[in-house]
């Protein structure tokens, strides 16, 4: 019992959402679209940087899988 009110709150945001669609600023979204600020390539952080081995010079990998079983 009790979820009579919740489901009632669910179903109003619900059908507000699809009947009433909110101000768009259309100005903005253009801008956004066009790639105004000149910035040819965005900057992000990239969380698993640390975790990629890019050094060309490591030849670590190239040994042989001590797991592997022998080759005949």
């Amino acid at each position: 019992m009790g979820r009579g009110r919740a489901k009632a709150k669910q179903t109003k945001v619900a059908r507000e959402l699809k009947y009433h669609s909110p101000n768009t600023d259309l100005t903005a979204l253009q801008r956004e679209l066009a790639g105004a600020g000149g910035k040819s390539e965005q900057h992000f952080d990239d969380d698993y940087k640390e975790y990629v081995d890019d050094d060309d010079e490591d030849h670590a990998d190239d040994d042989p899988d001590p797991w592997a079983p022998p080759t005949r």
